[in-house]
């Protein structure tokens, strides 16, 4: 996180105080300036907390200060090449603080609307999903209905934004309640954007749809059926990416809809290449599987690792190896190699582990092996 945490930095601090105080003549920005000394031990998101109360602290003592003074100041500033890139995450953080602090009444609707629109410019020079969030939890149904109208936009990164900040599980993101507990508000921006002529924008909508199978699977497979009526090219690969997680769930209204149906089989394996490994190593494994049925077999293989966990039960973690099709009578071997390695995202614990195939959503071979820490 070294690395990424200098995506917000003095230099660019430095630069973000400059501009602004060129877009609002006579102003010095002397928070933003201060806290450029304040960032060095600070996680990437904690500098954007630092930031965006600097932005804020300084904003309010320009005249006539408020949302609209600011909004004002941070559109000029888009003339400025260097306006561009993460130091735009604390700039629209705290736009939205500005606008959510109107309170209620008529104002207030006008900086909660004219708010979308600057996040909206301000996303081609680097994403709003982060700051639209507050807006979401904020008001959902007028978001919804702005967000709505940029699945048409020209330009591909308010398009993205549209599906992108509306994830229920953007990563990094608040969650937005509203949003988990009404899974179909969104399919409406879903809809309008899997055949976008964009792979940027189609990625989020795979990705999206893959979120709302955490909490809503049916939806999901009645959306992804009710796009596969209505294809363009590039429909399927959207389809598979945003039932990824349902395919290895083994849900079986995703694995019909991919045409991933029960078959007749033979399953030979897992074989280890060893009973036994010391972190960090790799697991080799190989299988066959035979289609003993009278037709070709359409087949989803994955493979299933129990992991043990800290008090000594196991957690299973579903990894995918491919699509594969059988002719009848047909055998295919299958040679893979599974990395064990200490991670941020998985801590490993020693103990009796297992691995074992699943096949169309079938589980195969259950075998053990230990792991040593």
């Amino acid at each position: 996180m070294g690395v990424m945490n200098e995506l917000i930095n003095r230099e660019n601090v430095d630069a973000l105080a400059q501009i602004l105080g060129e877009a609002a003549p006579g102003s010095s920005w002397p928070h933003v300036v201060a806290c450029a000394s304040e960032l060095d031990q600070l996680s990437l998101r904690a500098r954007t907390d630092v930031v965006s109360g600097a932005v804020l602290a300084d904003a309010r003592l320009l005249p006539d200060p408020g949302y609209p003074t600011a909004a004002r100041t941070f559109r000029r500033a888009l003339t400025a090449a260097g306006f561009t890139g993460w130091i735009l995450w604390p700039v629209s953080e705290a736009a939205v603080t500005l606008a959510l602090e109107a309170g209620s009444g008529a104002d207030a609707r006008s900086d909660f609307d004219d708010c979308l629109a600057l996040l909206a410019e301000l996303t081609p020079r680097l994403t709003g999903e982060f700051a639209i969030r507050r807006l979401l939890a904020a008001d959902l149904e007028r978001s919804l209905q702005v967000i709505q109208g940029w699945t048409a936009h020209p330009d591909e990164h308010v398009r993205r934004l549209a599906s992108e900040g509306t994830r229920p599980y953007l990563p990094w993101a608040v969650r937005v309640p509203g949003i988990v507990l009404a899974p179909e508000s969104t399919v409406p921006l879903l809809d309008a954007l899997y055949r976008d002529p964009s792979d940027y924008v189609r990625r989020s909508v795979a990705n999206h749809l893959n979120d709302v199978a955490r909490h809503a699977p049916a939806l999901v497979v009645a959306t992804a059926q009710r796009w596969l009526s209505a294809p363009d090219s590039n429909t399927a690969s959207v389809v598979r990416h945003g039932l990824r997680t349902l395919i290895k769930n083994a849900d079986p209204g995703a694995l019909a809809l991919l045409g991933f149906v029960p078959a007749s089989l033979a399953v030979t394996g897992p074989r280890l290449d060893r009973d036994s490994l010391a972190l960090p190593g790799e697991l080799a494994f190989d299988f066959e599987i035979s289609n003993t049925g009278p037709g070709a077999a359409r087949l989803a293989v994955d493979y299933v690792v129990h992991y043990v966990k800290a008090n000594g039960t196991r957690s299973a973690k579903v990894f995918k190896i491919g699509a594969l099709t059988l002719a009848a009578g047909e055998t295919r071997s299958v040679t893979k190699r599974h990395a064990f390695r200490q991670m941020t995202t998985r801590v490993h614990h020693a103990g009796v582990h297992a691995l074992e195939l699943q096949i169309n959503g079938i589980r195969h071979g259950h075998t053990e092996f230990r792991v040593q820490v």
